[in-house]
Order: structure tokens, then C-alpha cells, then sequence
């Protein structure tokens, strides 16, 4: 039979694709790694890694074995995380993944209440994208995924997005924690940037411009709405982070869309123009959670932390 040890060392080499890079993350000796998937093999009467050059790669047996680790070690954190709760009031660890700009000021505010509520418990963060914080919380690598969508994605509030028919939240609760509002960056020479315009921009206006885009699911919704305004967006460049956006966008190399609390982060005497935009376009901040982890007191603790910090943030970043 193999051990929840083993499994735990087999799913750091299948992520790292090194048993060196393993062993650092875990602690233990290149050796000692090498000895325990030899091991796991000779239980299991079949070959899980083979080596390409100098990168490890997964045979067939060693996809399997890693998905099916994912899923007890994701229960077994679980399962933990719960009776840890229970038994030590609140006191213990919860891990949130997050999309970058969330780093700014909602996360920030959000742990320090928390610290100053409950002393005990320790919270830590992980950036990811939405869909990648998803599939993080589904394998119990955290308790929170902290996530944004479009309006095409819209999930009720306190619904199971199962129930409406969202594969990416899929039989996980959902808590809307606030609405934000996208505006359009412009170099501040653009032909729509005068200082005097105080007007909304229509999305058409832009049509010809060349674009800076952002993680896939921004990209895909970018696509979208210049797809309502009748033409196709030329994105020449592509980057998750929002320094590089405003840095291409004020030297004149393209216009982007950004999210107020994004913008609320930039130097008052403004690199870059923003200009609200018509029709409103928004995306929704979403605090998301395994049911099973709603009953946990530290998840819930950290969740109604973030419900209360979230309408501060929210009229700071549309101030």
C-alpha cells in the first residue's frame, strides 16, 4: 500500500518535474526522493516517471497516480483543515488564492482585520489567476479562491453555480463580495485623451487601436465586447502584469482595459489617461469556497472579513 507520504512526495516531483526541485520544496535530500518513487514503483509493479533530457515526465500510470493524489491529498487537507478548526477555535492556517490585483488593498485590509479579530489564525496567500485558483481550491491546496467574472459568467449570489449552469464554479459556494467598474487606458497624447473630456468613451471609438491584453480570461472577454461594438481588437501585446500595461500604454504602444481598483493604485499626476466607458462594463469580485469548508470557523471567519473590508475597497477604487 502507498502512504500519504509518498503520495505527497510524488505529487511535488509531478508538479516541479525534478527530483532535486522536489526535494528542495520539501525538504528532503535529492536521494531520499529518488528512493521513495523507486519505491512507490516497486509497490505499484509499474514505471511513474521517465526522464527527457533534463525534465522528468509522467508515464500513464504516473498521470493516473497523480490525479488520483490529488484527490485524497486534497480531501485528506480537507479533512484536516476542518477538525483543526473544530478543536483549536479558529486557530490554525487558511490559504487564499488570488488574482494579482487583488493584492493591492483588498487582501491587505482583509488579513489585517482578521489579525486583529482572531490572533491565532494565520492566513497566506497564493497568486493565481481565476481559473487556476479554481482547480486549487478543488485539490485542497487552499480553502478560499478569491476569483472575478464577466457579466456572461454571473453566478447568483448564495447560489451553487452548479445550479446555473457554471462549470468553473460547479458545486462550489459562491460569496459576491463587490462590483467594480473597467476603464480605458490611453496614453496621455492619445486623439481621445484631451483633459477636457469628461464624457464616457465608446468602445467603438477604439476600434483600429492597437491593444495590450491580459491574462486569458480578460483577453477572452476584451474579444467579446469589441466583438458587441463591431470590430475585432488587434492585441499586440499580452501581459498579466499591471505595471508593463501601464508602462506600454504610456509610451504610446497601445490602449488597454483596467479595472478602477487596478487604477486606484497609479500616481495622481497620471502616467495614463483613464476615461470611464459606454456602455458600462463591469466584472464582479467573487470570494469562493468548498460547502464542505463554509462549516470550518477559520474559513468562515476569513470569509466575513472579506464581506466587511469589501465595500470599503469598493468606494476607494470608484473615488
Amino acid at each position: 500500500m502507498l502512504e500519504i507520504r509518498q503520495l505527497k512526495i510524488f505529487r511535488a516531483v509531478a508538479r516541479s518535474g525534478s527530483f532535486s526541485a522536489a526535494a528542495r520544496n520539501l525538504g528532503y535530500t535529492q536521494p531520499a526522493i529518488s528512493q521513495q518513487i523507486k519505491a512507490m514503483e516497486r509497490t505499484l509493479g509499474t514505471a511513474l516517471v521517465m526522464r527527457s533530457g533534463n525534465q522528468l515526465q509522467l508515464t500513464e500510470a504516473g498521470d493516473a497516480l497523480s490525479r488520483y493524489a490529488a484527490t485524497i491529498l486534497g480531501t485528506m487537507d480537507a479533512a484536516e483543515a476542518e477538525i483543526r478548526a473544530l478543536t483549536e477555535l479558529r486557530a490554525g492556517r487558511v490559504r487564499i488564492a488570488a488574482f494579482p490585483s487583488a493584492y493591492s488593498l483588498l487582501l491587505p485590509k482583509t488579513i489585517a482585520g482578521v489579525q486583529a479579530a482572531q490572533p491565532k489564525l494565520r492566513v497566506t496567500l497564493i497568486e493565481a489567476e481565476p481559473p487556476e485558483a479554481v482547480s486549487m481550491l478543488r485539490t485542497g491546496e487552499c480553502e478560499i479562491a478569491l476569483v472575478f467574472d464577466y457579466p456572461a459568467g454571473r453566478v447568483p449570489d448564495g447560489e451553487s453555480a452548479g445550479e446555473v449552469g457554471s462549470p468553473d464554479y460547479a458545486d462550489l459556494s459562491v460569496h459576491t463580495l463587490f462590483t467594480e467598474r473597467l476603464r480605458v487606458l490611453l496614453p496621455p497624447r492619445h486623439r481621445l485623451a484631451g483633459t477636457a473630456r469628461t464624457q464616457p468613451l465608446n468602445l467603438a471609438e477604439l476600434a483600429g487601436e492597437r491593444w495590450i491584453a491580459g491574462c486569458p480570461q480578460c483577453r477572452a472577454h476584451l474579444i467579446d465586447v469589441c466583438k458587441e461594438a463591431d470590430f475585432h481588437p488587434e492585441i499586440d501585446y499580452t501581459t498579466e502584469n499591471f505595471a508593463a500595461v501601464v508602462g506600454l500604454v504610456a509610451e504610446g504602444l497601445g490602449v488597454a482595459l483596467a479595472t478602477e481598483l487596478a487604477i486606484s493604485g497609479l500616481p495622481a499626476a497620471g502616467v495614463v489617461r483613464s476615461l470611464p466607458l459606454e456602455p458600462a462594463m463591469e466584472r464582479r469580485i467573487l470570494a469562493v469556497t468548498l460547502p464542505k469548508l463554509e462549516a470550518v470557523p477559520a474559513v468562515d471567519a476569513v470569509i466575513r472579513q472579506l464581506r466587511a473590508t469589501a465595500p470599503l475597497i469598493e468606494a476607494a477604487a470608484a473615488r
